[in-house]
């Protein structure tokens, strides 16, 4: 089928087919007029990405396991095991937030939310200002 039927079959723009397809998660052949043509199964495919990245995976994700499920005999329990993995992930990620969240939360009406004080005296009586990438920590 032609590019524009599988967009229209799937909901997506013809931009992300060829994007799609440009990063290797979709595979089509060129025909002798330069048109775009790709398997039936592309809608299905294409469905199944689109789900998974509503679900939270990556096109890198979703690519390689994308090739594992295609060879398991089982892909029903191969998809429990990724999304166990992933819930591990989100989990660790709420932590994280949460943790964010409380130190923001401290910051808040500080005066200068940006130039922590640190609780712990210099030795001259006097508390130590950290500076505002100290205070931060560490950025993704």
């Amino acid at each position: 089928m032609r590019i524009g039927e599988l967009a229209a079959r799937t909901g997506m723009t013809r931009d992300t087919i060829r994007f799609y397809e440009k990063v290797g998660l979709l595979a089509g052949r060129r025909l002798a007029n330069g048109y775009r043509d790709f398997p039936p199964e592309a809608v299905a495919w294409l469905q199944y990405v689109r789900t998974a990245q509503t679900l939270g995976f990556s096109l890198a994700e979703i690519a390689r396991t994308g090739e594992e499920l295609r060879s398991v005999p089982d892909a029903a329990d191969a998809l429990s095991a990724l999304f166990e993995e992933k819930i591990k992930l989100v989990d660790v990620r709420m932590s994280e937030l949460a943790a964010l969240r409380a130190e923001l939360a401290e910051r808040v009406g500080t005066g200068c939310p940006l130039r922590a004080v640190d609780p712990q005296e210099d030795g001259v009586g006097s508390m130590r200002i950290r500076s505002p990438a100290q205070a931060l920590g560490p950025v993704d």
